[in-house]
């Protein structure tokens, strides 16, 4: 029988699972190194969740707009939030940025120095942390003070302060200092133990940054290029008091920014799908079923994750239509990847259960550990990711894109991607890492697991309602509640999603009180033992990669040099956006910024 952690149902380091050893990370001896390793890695992951609960508590309001309920009339919350749109901004860009980024920044800068057993400049490390900071405050607090409701798309000619777009900028490239430290430290591993097989988190890690940084260039590109540039002038001119010349070209823009703006649902997935296939296995007392396998997902995601972002702009004109059907084949082709992974994962799970005494075809699914609050939260944020990537397959179509194109299934998909399969499963990460980083155990393990299925159901009820909405053609990003011509939305026949929608708002936010209660009363609980003491839950696997990359498989071999598929994977993406992007340069068509919020 495996023997499992007192505070997070793990199994204890070391433990023999099916008689196969799982890998321990190396020891660190330097405990003031260790301690401030440790201390920025749980700096941003509480500001992540703290931007997190902040987004959560505006999330509500978004449903009960879907519901048909207008509170952004109350006067009190205008105190706060001065229309729909800044609500929805914030709600937004907190949501699926701030939260996302910091969270990540901390995981995959701790997890592959751990499991690589490297030691790291931490002054550098806090450094990072102190910039990407400086960067959310600015960013903020042009959201707060309404100087920036431009929607998570930031599309132009909508236009933010400057201080908006160089907060953000400074965010963005705060991250790749993280990238950097990760990347060199991999590097260095390299050099010390020539001949060897990168560890397989180490691995997953480094190619899910240099995806990023391939999928980051756009972004930049606007950013640096095109929008700081036109705030500032515009900035500047207005204060002058003369006539605003400063204009941008909004396809431009809009290009560039789905050249990052779907890559990033992959830089959010992937962090998630390291805990999926290193460690649930672990949690649920089993095994990963194939080291190589893992490896070559991660590397299809390298490769072809980025140059996607065309599908999002089947509706815009002056793009080449054989450019979209390329773009819209290649995003066909991450399914590959996604598919390698509920096999993988879905093979670990039944492992587990049938070493558990659990058998039939789906009879063993009731041998799992459900009363382990990281694999229930794991889980149920892979199940309901099922659905989620079936809806991006719609999303995806250009036959299909149209219909669902601008309307409530938009969020009702991205909910149920990003919503679930990202945010639970950092939310049960949650559950073991603090208590390693800090030595603070779980407080309430029943609470913390019935928090993962309130929050479940809400986001499924919010999936149901709003992919129902969309399809009845209820449009995305309106703020249908305060309509002039109800009698419009009410001939929609929405009552019942409506209904859906408003009863996901509420449960989505008892289940996210339940668990920021848990996360905080262990974060500002004290320190009662070594989190060594809760081992990194790596999980044993029934086919590993091997150590000695001379004699591992081809396919180890095959992604091992993972500086050379990104070099690839650039190659790639250059190939089937310059072609879409250089007649758009050489032919620019400006347009003055608006501000919409504020007439």
């Amino acid at each position: 029988m495996t023997t499992l952690h007192p505070h997070t149902g793990t199994a204890a380091a070391g433990a023999d699972l099916h008689n196969t050893p799982a890998r321990v990370a190396p020891a660190v001896t330097d405990r003031a190194y260790l301690a401030s390793l440790k201390g920025v890695t749980a700096a941003y992951v509480i500001t992540a969740f703290v931007a997190l609960l902040i987004g959560v508590l505006i999330g509500p309001l978004q449903a009960l707009n879907y519901a048909g309920i207008n509170v952004y009339d109350n006067q009190l919350l205008r105190l706060l939030v001065k229309s729909y749109y800044q609500g929805l901004t914030l709600h937004g860009v907190l949501n699926a940025l701030v939260f996302t980024q910091f969270f990540i920044s901390g995981w995959m800068l701790y997890l592959p120095v751990r499991d690589l057993g490297m030691r790291i400049n931490t002054k550098f490390a806090w450094g990072t942390y102190i910039v990407m900071t400086l960067g959310l405050v600015l960013t903020a607090a042009a959201l707060l003070l309404n100087d920036a409701t431009v929607l998570y798309t930031l599309y132009p000619p909508m236009m933010g302060t400057p201080l908006f777009y160089i907060g953000a900028s400074i965010f963005v490239a705060a991250s790749w200092g993280v990238l950097a430290q990760v990347v060199y430290t991999w590097l260095q591993w390299k050099r010390q133990n020539p001949g060897r097989v990168t560890p397989l988190v180490a691995h997953m890690s480094v190619a899910t940054w240099l995806m990023w940084f391939i999928a980051s260039l756009g972004l930049v590109a606007e950013a640096l290029l095109f929008l700081v540039p036109w705030s500032v002038q515009t900035w500047l001119q207005t204060r002058a008091g003369g006539p605003v010349t400063a204009t941008i070209d909004p396809l431009i823009a809009r290009t560039l920014f789905w050249w990052t703006g779907h890559a990033i649902v992959y830089f959010w997935l992937l962090p998630a799908y390291i805990a999926w296939y290193a460690f649930l296995p672990r949690h649920a007392g089993g095994r990963l079923a194939s080291e190589p396998l893992t490896r070559l997902a991660f590397v299809l995601f390298l490769l072809n994750g980025v140059g996607v972002g065309l599908h999002h702009q089947f509706a815009n004109p002056n793009i080449d239509n054989t450019w979209k059907i390329i773009h819209m084949f290649l995003t066909f082709l991450v399914a590959i990847p996604s598919l390698l992974t509920a096999f993988s994962v879905a093979a670990a799970l039944e492992d587990a259960a049938r070493a558990r005494g659990g058998g039939g075809v789906v009879g063993w699914i009731r041998r799992l550990p459900w009363e382990n609050p990281v694999f229930v939260g794991i889980t149920l944020s892979m199940i309901s990711f099922i659905p989620g990537g079936a809806g991006g397959i719609v999303n995806a179509s250009q036959a299909f894109a149209p219909v669902v194109h601008n309307t409530a299934w938009i969020p009702g998909h991205f909910h149920i991607t990003v919503g679930t399969a990202t945010t639970m499963t950092f939310m049960a990460v949650s559950f073991w890492l603090i208590p390693h980083l800090l030595g603070k155990p779980l407080p309430s393990p029943r609470l913390a697991r019935w928090s993962q299925w309130v929050w479940f159901w809400g986001m499924i009820l919010f999936a149901v309602g709003m992919h129902w909405q969309g399809l009845m053609g209820v449009p995305r990003r309106a703020q249908v509640s305060a309509v002039s011509q109800p009698e419009v939305y009410e001939a929609m026949n929405v009552a019942v999603p409506r209904l859906l929608t408003g009863i996901s708002g509420v449960l989505l936010l008892i289940g996210g009180l339940m668990f920021f209660y848990v996360f905080f009363k262990m974060v500002f609980s004290k320190s009662v033992q070594d989190g060594e003491n809760v081992p990194i839950p790596y999980s044993p696997a029934i086919s590993g990669a091997g150590e000695d990359l001379a004699s591992a498989s081809p396919l180890v071999r095959l992604t091992e040099p993972l500086l050379a598929l990104g070099v690839l994977g650039l190659i790639i993406v250059l190939l089937v956006y310059l072609p879409v992007l250089l007649p758009m340069i050489t032919n620019m068509q400006g347009a003055p910024g608006w501000q919409l919020w504020r007439n």
